[in-house]
């Protein structure tokens, strides 16, 4: 079996995969879902939009869940922490949530436009309204959230759920939403043509110029007015996962010291910014499946931007220093994190395997043909 500290580091790297993959795989539909009412015109034209990530919205969800499972396995303290002191906010996600698949199972079974609308909407709200929430989240996470554990490790939050819609985790909300909608602005230029892919187009080189300038906004707030964290005295990574026995101070710019201590690094936020430039060339260029691929890989680095510049802090504490959650004091055993390390290995490459061949079988344009001969079958 690999070493403890070993292991740390990998069950790190592989929850920010899961959660890159959610952004990629559910996003792409929830960005969908978001430019329902506005790229679609008439009934047919939005049926057409639905068509599109209907047959695998709920295959997406897949990614939903693992992250979720995988936090609370490999991170509990993270997951104990973070569910209670977010818990209106993820409430709010769930509320949303819920608008998705009775939205798209019975959004097109009465034909009277008033209930179709209102399930338009209902799915607008279902896809704008998480990405702003998680992306709020991660903007909490950078400036650090208020809680703190006593001798027996027992949480304490003391926020407020508005407390946590400040000026810069809204920023970060707002790089979140414009990151998703673009993606699925390009993944519908994909499925679609005509005056939907036109619309599709249009929003994609919006909200994909939107991404980019709001990542920049947030990176110059976090250089210039966000103060980071550091450990202070060393930190066994092979030792217990005891929050408490460490040393934290926050910094100015110490979110910035992992660049500083290792350059490569700069490749990652490099990454967003090449991507999302080369999806709108290839655009441009009517490479549809390409840009997807290039809109994922600024996704990547997006969140991987803000992985690598927190590491090993996964959820500090602005009320409690010593109290914030590592790599190294947040985890499960080590027989816990090996047992679910080969799980992963063995399940992971069925999931994607599986993910792939739905979407090869499911491949090709929706056209307004399909939906008018299959009226009563389609979405």
């Amino acid at each position: 079996m690999l070493d403890y500290p070993t292991l740390k580091v990998i069950w790190w790297l592989l929850v920010g995969v899961l959660l890159i993959g959610f952004a990629i795989m559910d996003g792409h539909d929830m960005g969908v879902g978001t430019l329902l009412p506005f790229v679609g015109k008439n009934d047919v034209e939005r049926r057409v939009v639905i068509n599109t990530v209907g047959p695998h919205w709920d295959g997406n969800q897949v990614w939903f869940i693992t992250g979720g499972g995988a936090i609370f396995a490999a991170w509990p303290l993270v997951y104990a922490t973070a569910f209670s002191g977010f818990y209106w906010a993820m409430l709010a996600v769930l509320w949303a949530l819920f608008f998705r698949p009775v939205g798209f199972d019975y959004r097109s079974k009465i034909d009277h436009p008033t209930w179709r609308s209102v399930w338009d909407w209902g799915l607008f709200v279902g896809g704008a309204v998480p990405p702003l929430i998680f992306g709020v989240a991660f903007g909490n996470l950078l400036q650090g959230v208020p809680f703190s554990f006593d001798d027996g490790l027992r949480a304490t939050y003391s926020g407020t759920f508005f407390g946590l819609l400040n000026p810069f985790a809204l920023l970060c909300g707002l790089v979140s939403s414009a990151m998703l909608t673009a993606h699925g602005a390009v993944y519908l230029a994909h499925r679609t043509e005509g005056d939907i892919q036109r619309r599709a187009l249009r929003a994609a080189r919006v909200f994909g110029l939107l991404t980019l300038l709001a990542f920049s906004a947030a990176g110059v707030w976090i250089a210039l007015r966000v103060p980071g964290y550091t450990l202070t005295t060393a930190v066994d990574p092979g030792g217990p996962a005891n929050p408490l026995a460490k040393a934290v101070a926050r910094a100015p710019g110490a979110w910035l010291a992992n660049f500083r201590h290792q350059p490569w690094l700069w490749t990652v936020p490099a990454l967003a910014y090449a991507g999302m430039l080369a999806a709108l060339a290839c655009l441009r260029a009517h490479a549809t499946l390409a840009a997807f691929a290039c809109s994922a890989l600024s996704m990547a680095g997006i969140i991987g931007t803000a992985g690598v510049a927190m590491f090993p802090f996964v959820m500090p504490s602005s009320s409690d220093l010593r109290s914030s959650l590592t790599v190294w004091d947040s985890v499960s055993s080590h027989l816990t994190l090996g047992i679910m390390f080969w799980a992963t290995l063995i399940f992971m490459p069925i999931v994607i395997a599986y993910t792939a061949w739905a979407y090869r079988v499911m491949r090709g344009k929706v056209v307004a043909d399909y939906i008018r001969e299959n009226e009563h079958s389609a979405y």
